[in-house]
């Protein structure tokens, strides 16, 4: 078995890799990924003090049941693997792989 791999028009091979995970740890929030996305793969939720994912209302700015905000990928099958969101990510959060074929 191997690594999936596109060959682009100009004869170059391209091996797009594909969200695995996302670090909430040293994710700030920002939301740049989620800008940069073109497939909705990406989520932006709540944190209580506990560590435990809150669902944010879009329409309250002033939600304050969360300590914090973070991404979170809420879509996987939906990634196309072109990295954007890692390339925009300012704390470097995402890692990504290969799919197997």
């Amino acid at each position: 078995m191997g690594e999936f791999t596109i060959t682009l028009p100009s004869g170059e091979s391209w091996t797009p890799t594909y969200v695995e995970s996302l670090n909430q740890e040293t994710c700030i929030g920002c939301g740049r990924c989620y800008k940069v996305c073109p497939r909705g793969v990406l989520e932006l939720i709540g944190l209580d003090e506990d560590g435990q994912p809150i669902a944010l209302d879009p329409d309250d700015d002033d939600d304050e049941e969360y300590e914090k905000k973070v991404m979170t990928i809420a879509h996987r099958q939906l990634c196309i693997g072109c990295t954007a969101c890692a390339r925009i990510c300012p704390k470097k959060c995402y890692t990504h792989a290969p799919a197997v074929v």
